[in-house]
Parts: structure tokens; C-alpha cells; sequence
């Protein structure tokens, strides 16, 4: 939804702007003879191994300007920082980074539609004076070196994200439900999930929660999540794989 907001304002300014997905892209395909923005969900203060192995691939630049912006739950810390210093120092010029509260989908206890609503507004606010701020060159990219180097070092390590992926191991699936729809298969941005007649799970999880929050059936769950609630903003079709 950020994205779309975003890409909306340029657009409207005469700037031709291209969406890629990540799971869909190679970094050294990037162009870098134009502006570059990073667009991603926080994960644990940081974001997912997915995100933080595509920019740490990204090929070295003489100057490529790049801006990011990401959605959360309520802070971050090991983002905005650590990934201005990763850029810089394979030479890309960093313009803008913006982190912007949107409704949390990760094990919401109770959702409330009015509050949310409220949230995507306002977060859709953010994002359109953000893109309009980078247009006019006003947009900056701030950090706090030792604060968030540390908090990064503590929250994005493999062994963290080691722990974090084990909760992939515990789904389970009602087979009463099921239907073998293979929504949660396509959705996987990581490949992890495999149909044989019920969706199996690999050991590469890492917790996105799109199988989850978008099974048709409410087919997958954890057993001791059971009063979980789900939530989407977009549809399936807006993110599964062509």
C-alpha cells in the first residue's frame, strides 16, 4: 500500500518509476543510472534475512542515489542506520529513509477495523508527503551510529533469525479446512513451502506470515496461537509470484 502511494505521487509528477519484488529480482540487474528505493517490512527491530542478503548483494555504484522506507508495528532501531552505512559504503548516495506505523499483522490478540483504518490513513499520509519530499529534495536519511549498529548486531545476526525461523517448524495444518488451494506455496517468498496434497513446510522459514494471514481457509495455524487473529491489507493476488 505504501508503495503503491508512493509511486502514485511520482507518477503524478512525471516520474516514471518500475516495481520489482525482491524474491522476483537479482541485484546486479539493478539500474543504477537512476534513483533506487527500498521498500520492506521490520522483523524482530530489524527486517528478514531475505531483505538484509538482496542489499548486501547489491553491486558497487559511483554515486547511485537510493531511498528506503519501511512499514511497522511500533519501532524499529536496527534498520535506518545499519543499512545507510551498508549503501555508502559500496557508493550509493543516501536521499531519504522514512518508517511508517501501519496495522501490525504478526499475532494480533484483537483487531480493530476503526483503529486500523485510522493507521493505513495516516500511514498512507506519511508516504505520499515522503515521496513528495523526496521530489523536492528535502527528504534526509538520518542515523545513530552507535545505538543502532549495536541493536543490529544484537537483533540481526543469524542466530537470532535461527530461533525466529523455528516457529516455521510448529505450523500445522486443520486438513478439515484445507483445500489445497496452494495459495501459501506461491505466496512463500522463500520457496519453503512444497503441496503433496496438504501444504509442507521446509526448514527455511523465516516468519513473514503470509501463509498464515492470507489462507483462504484459516488452514494454517500455531497451537498455542489459536486465538490469533489475521490481518491484510492487500489481496493474494497482489503478491503472488507471476
Amino acid at each position: 500500500m505504501i508503495v503503491k502511494k508512493m509511486s502514485e505521487v511520482f507518477q503524478s509528477k512525471g516520474i516514471e518509476v518500475n516495481l520489482f519484488r525482491m524474491e522476483q529480482s537479482r541485484p546486479e540487474d539493478l539500474d543504477l543510472g537512476h534513483t533506487i528505493g527500498i521498500a520492506f517490512p521490520v522483523a524482530c527491530q530489524s527486517t528478514y534475512p531475505l531483505v538484509w542478503n538482496f542489499i548486501r548483494s547489491f553491486p558497487t555504484s559511483t554515486g547511485t542515489e537510493v531511498f528506503m522506507v519501511d512499514t511497522l508495528q511500533a519501532f524499529s532501531g536496527a534498520i535506518v542506520g545499519p543499512l545507510k552505512r551498508a549503501l555508502k559504503k559500496k557508493g550509493y548516495v543516501a536521499i531519504g529513509a522514512k518508517e511508517i506505523i501501519m496495522p501490525n499483522s504478526y499475532y494480533p490478540k484483537k483487531i480493530s477495523k476503526d483503529k486500523n483504518a485510522r493507521k493505513v490513513s495516516k500511514g498512507l499520509g506519511k508516504a505520499q508527503n515522503f515521496a513528495n519530499a523526496i521530489v523536492d529534495g528535502n527528504s534526509r536519511w538520518l542515523r545513530v551510529p552507535m545505538l543502532s549498529d549495536a541493536f543490529y548486531w544484537l537483533v540481526s545476526r543469524p542466530k537470532t533469525w535461527e530461533v525466529i525461523a523455528d516457529t516455521g517448524k510448529k505450523f500445522e495444518i486443520d486438513r478439515d479446512e484445507c483445500n489445497g488451494c496452494g495459495i501459501c506455496e506461491k505466496l512463500c517468498p522463500v520457496g519453503n513451502i512444497s503441496i503433496n496434497d496438504f501444504p509442507r513446510f521446509g526448514g527455511g522459514c523465516q516468519s513473514c506470515m503470509r501463509c498464515i494471514s492470507f489462507c483462504p481457509e484459516a488452514a494454517i495455524f500455531l497451537p498455542d496461537k489459536e486465538d490469533y487473529q489475521t490481518y491484510t491489507a492487500v489481496k493474494a493476488k497482489e503478491l503472488i509470484l507471476k
